[in-house]
């Protein structure tokens, strides 16, 4: 019976800040829990506290069972671990250590072929064998060949950051997937991945039976694969948790009907607190000519302090209210115009027209080259003038090609990149970044850049560095840069990745209302509900146009 049992958690920022307050609930056996809440309501510090990765300042977690863990980073690795690496760091802790050890002694031997190095490098290959090392070799090739196509043999000494997001992703995924622990941790295990790959793990996870809790910010996969939803509430004094006992289909309507009966239980307790106090000064006014309404008048006074010291009923949190006014303008008819356009190695030509108003979906499999697309569209197409110039400060890279791509008169691109560094951010707060503006957009006042910043739920970080904003808050924030950039012509590159579900909203009314032209990359399939047109890049490299979202690549080549 594998099972987590969070209890009581409380931590505190080192600002002084409350992030989590007494946070508890129970992931029983089999159990798929969805953990949910805004962007920087706690959910990751939360998942690094159960994984062991920090200490709880206050309460603990208990569990039965092996944990497995896919931490956030993952399809963001950047350091120097190799693919052998990143496998032993997911096994049993036996024979991750005794892949650790037999690493450092053939690094050892091939340094210094001594004698003490000899003995060392074979009592690391003894100590693999006795750990069962070799049958995880042979467990590890077969992930390998599903996910990079190549046996365990070729594919161990391999830079995982030379991987793409969505193969890291898959690598951790079949190593828990396969491995043996009862308990599986996931933040966010469905971001970079495309969405066969996302249909893939939503059936793995249902079908594994395991004991998981996981954050997730796609609302298909919620759907699909969670069991229960808990919720961060943030509040003055940190987040807390309310669990809904069913999946999402229920979950929307569970937290109104939630809502309603606290705001008339508020309102209950006010109007009997009212009345109480009412009591009080009119017993209080009697007493003082009457001694017989004394005792009455300190029956009251007792009544209303311990009504009072009971507090009212749970205090409601407020629903986030993020507010994305994308303004745009008026463009020529034909925002954009591509023809014969080949991105080298990546796109075959292909002729397509943009008009003015339309909301087009990029759609394919990961590294078909779509990014690279709205990255040469950022830049100004293949030949920007003066109006085209980028609403934004980020360095556009060039993108090599043949044919070429225009952009009509009055289109100027804000490009969105989900996983761009954004070093001219960082190491500057929120607040100096809107008043100093840039040479794109200009600056803001300090009252005018406040209400901006809560218009988008970030004033409470406005003091903050952009780098120690979470992910959901730094797509935030360059949502919010676009909308002061004055860009007629948004290029999105999975722009609700990252997003909590309020603001995944909140997006998607904003795109409605915006007054000119939207290209997004996305594998979001509730997003593309809201899309006109859809180009999907097949396998090949051939760009088809499609009448509706399509996924798959086969269906997409008989378009």
């Amino acid at each position: 019976m594998a099972h987590l049992d969070v209890a009581g958690i409380g931590v505190t920022l080192p600002d002084g800040r409350p992030l989590l307050r007494d946070v508890s609930f129970r992931v029983g056996d089999g159990q798929r829990v969805a953990l949910v809440g805004p962007n920087g309501a706690g959910k990751s510090t939360l998942l690094r506290i159960v994984a062991g990765d920090e200490p709880a300042p206050i309460g603990g977690v208990t569990r039965s069972g092996g944990l497995g863990v896919m931490r956030q980073d993952i399809g963001r690795v950047d350091d120097d671990r190799s693919v052998r690496d990143l496998l032993a760091s997911l096994a049993d802790p036996a024979v991750a250590a005794a892949a650790r050890e037999l690493a450092e002694a053939e690094l050892g031997i091939m340094e210094v072929d001594d004698e003490p190095a000899q003995l060392r490098y074979a009592q690391a290959l003894a100590d693999w064998a006795d750990v069962g090392g070799y049958d995880a070799e042979l467990a590890w090739d077969r992930i390998t060949q599903a996910v990079l196509g190549e046996d365990f043999e070729r594919a161990q000494h391999r830079d995982v950051r030379r991987l793409s997001g969505g193969e890291q992703k898959r690598l951790v995924l079949e190593a828990l997937l396969r491995g043996p622990t009862e308990v599986l941790l996931l933040d966010e295990p469905d971001n970079a991945l495309d969405v066969p790959t996302k249909r893939w793990l939503e059936d793995r996870l249902v079908a594994s039976g395991r004991t998981m809790l996981f954050v997730s910010h796609d609302r298909e996969l919620l759907a699909r694969v969670a069991t229960h939803v808990v919720t961060l509430e943030p509040g003055p004094a940190g987040a807390t948790a309310w669990v809904h006992g069913g999946g999402f289909a229920t979950y929307g309507q569970a937290r109104e009907d939630r809502r309603a009966r606290l705001e008339e239980l508020l309102r209950r307790w006010e109007e009997e607190h009212v009345k109480l106090r009412e009591l009080v000064v009119a017993l209080k006014q009697r007493a003082t000519f009457n001694d017989g309404m004394s005792s009455r008048y300190q029956a009251a006074v007792t009544r209303l302090r311990k009504f009072e010291e009971v507090g009212p009923p749970t205090l409601l949190a407020r629903d986030q209210a993020v507010q994305v006014r994308l303004r745009g303008g008026r463009t020529a008819k034909r925002a954009v115009v591509a023809s014969a356009l080949e991105l080298t190695g990546l796109l075959r030509p292909f002729d397509v027209e943009v008009w003015f108003g339309e909301r087009v979906a990029l759609l394919g499999a990961n590294g078909t080259g779509k990014s690279h697309l709205l990255r040469l569209l950022a830049a100004g197409g293949t030949d920007p003038g003066p109006e085209h110039e980028p609403a934004g400060d980020v360095a556009v890279d060039p993108v090599a090609h043949t044919g070429s791509a225009v952009l009509g008169s009055r289109v100027r691109p804000g490009w969105f990149a989900q996983n761009h560094a954004h070093p001219e951010l960082v190491g500057r707060t929120l607040l100096e970044i809107l008043h100093r503006g840039d040479a794109h957009r200009r600056g803001l006042p300090r009252d005018e850049a406040s209400r901006a910043l809560d218009r988008y739920e970030l004033v409470d970080a406005a003091q903050q560095a952009y780098e120690t904003l979470s992910g959901g808050q730094q797509a935030r924030f360059q949502i919010l840069l676009l909308e002061l950039g004055g860009a007629t012509l948004l290029l999105l590159d999975e722009p609700t990745d990252n997003l909590d579900l309020h603001s995944a909203e909140a997006l998607e009314r904003g795109l409605a209302a915006f007054e000119g032209t939207v290209l997004a990359v996305t594998h979001d399939r509730w997003f593309t509900r809201t899309f006109d047109r859809f180009l999907v890049v097949r396998d090949d490299g051939t760009v088809v146009e499609t009448r509706e979202a399509v996924w798959d690549v086969a269906r997409a080549a008989r378009a």
